[in-house]
């Protein structure tokens, strides 16, 4: 896996102008707007993209049929893509999250790590979706499959808190907000294990999809 993880960062690093790009615009906006969460999430986001484009890589010009020739197995190539996407990911994250906490030094400590604890199962659950996808479809394939699911997930939310408020007479949004801070707490902490199951669904699928896939 040590070298799977040192190829994928490799080709990461030809990216790296971008990332960078996509670094000086988080720190613009949290320097010059009043919002952290939406660049918080975008960093983080953005970086766990990376881990998709690795897969495109790989994919392309037939490289994963020279790629497993090598002394790896097909499990230790999900896992390392599920691996590598939680550590950009989480790195990004942390990263984010000192920023914020550095270039907004009004804004409540508290307020700003509730936020990141928001958006990490939101992270968790993204990787989820993608890596299966990416691994069955590849590339605009992949891409245009993510996109059609993410459709599929916004649509079901939306019915979810429409059918609540409309045959329960319960306002979702409006109980979410006014929760009290260890009952938010209480719900991240929920939120954040639910997420990680659905990872852990996610990366059978996979093992699943890659065991079966001809290269």
């Amino acid at each position: 896996m040590k070298g799977l993880l040192v190829k994928d960062f490799k080709l990461m690093m030809l990216q790296k102008n971008f990332l960078l790009l996509i670094l000086a615009i988080v720190i613009g906006m949290m320097i010059f707007t009043d919002d952290v969460v939406f660049p918080l999430g975008f960093l983080s986001f953005v970086a766990s993209l990376f881990t998709v484009s690795t897969i495109s890589y790989d994919d392309f010009d037939n490289g994963n049929a020279f790629l497993f020739t090598l002394p790896i197995t097909r499990n230790n190539y999900v896992i390392e893509k599920y691996f590598l996407g939680l550590l950009v990911g989480g790195i990004a994250w942390i990263l984010a999250t000192v920023l914020g906490t550095v270039l907004k030094d009004t804004l409540p400590v508290a307020e700003l790590v509730q936020s990141a604890l928001i958006i990490l199962p939101i992270l968790i659950v993204v990787q989820a979706i993608m890596l299966p996808f990416q691994l069955k479809f590849g590339g605009d394939k992949g891409r245009i499959a993510m996109i059609g699911a993410f459709g599929v997930l916004a649509v079901i939310s939306i019915v979810i808190v429409k059918g609540a408020e409309a045959i329960f007479n319960v306002d979702l949004v409006s109980l979410v907000d006014n929760l009290r801070t260890i009952s938010m707490g209480v719900l991240i902490t929920i939120i954040i294990i639910i997420a990680l199951l659905m990872l852990l669904v996610s990366m059978k699928i996979s093992l699943s999809i890659m065991n079966k896939k001809e290269f």
